[in-house]
């Protein structure tokens, strides 16, 4: 299982590193370095806490992005966000490095980046520490015994993976220095936003006692917002 780990973590460091160093024509870029070392060393580390705590959890998390249990709409999610990442990443070293759009992006916004991108991670280890069925893809894991989990982050937000997930999305442009990148993040929010809901709906329909969690915690992303 940590072999595996290793080799995707690294496989999807590589992937990513090609698309920002080749969309910006240069590896003199210390910013994306940064980022990817800081995502690389923070991923590695939950997943190894992973490995050691909750392997099936792990599992979940290292299965493809499309799978059989999955309702159609989320297989096809799943498959635009790939792609949709693919191109945010390709355009913010298009901007940042090779055409200058942006303008330079000062270094405290630079720095506040680098929090968020951390931020996004420490938070997810809690949501794994209170949720072991925080699956990358919409489905009910009967054969893990799925049941709903209502403490730790869950007892503020019905959806904590996706309100840290928000400040990944701000962190990133703001690392890399690109305000395209940045203007993109409403539209990334507003699709994770339609994922969550339609999520609801499958967990209210096929997960015994979610449709009372609805009704105990009110707010999605961010308590007293939405």
């Amino acid at each position: 299982m940590i072999a595996r780990l290793i080799v995707q973590t690294v496989i999807w460091l590589a992937g990513m590193s090609a698309l920002l160093f080749g969309a910006a024509g240069t590896f003199a870029w210390p910013a994306a370095w940064w980022y990817v070392i800081e995502l690389g060393a923070l991923s590695l580390w939950i997943g190894l806490w992973l490995a050691r705590h909750d392997p099936g959890l792990l599992a979940e998390r290292l299965a493809p992005i499309v799978q059989p249990q999955q309702s159609r709409w989320d297989r096809v999610f799943m498959v635009s966000v790939a792609v949709l990442w693919c191109a945010w990443l390709v355009l913010m070293g298009l901007d940042a490095m090779r055409f200058h759009w942006s303008a330079p992006m000062p270094v405290v916004l630079v720095s506040l980046g680098s929090l968020c991108v951390a931020l996004c991670l420490f938070m997810c280890r809690f949501v794994f520490r209170a949720n072991s069925y925080a699956a990358p893809v919409v489905k009910v894991q009967a054969s893990r015994g799925h049941k709903v989990i209502d403490s730790g982050p869950y007892a503020h937000v019905r959806h904590p993976m996706y309100s840290s997930a928000l400040f990944l999305f701000v962190g990133t442009p703001l690392l890399l220095g690109s305000w395209w990148g940045l203007a993109c993040v409403p539209i990334m929010v507003a699709g994770i936003g339609w994922r969550a809901v339609r999520e609801e709906s499958v967990l209210a329909a096929q997960l015994d006692g979610y449709t009372d969690y609805m009704a105990r915690v009110q707010f999605r992303f961010v308590p007293y917002i939405w």
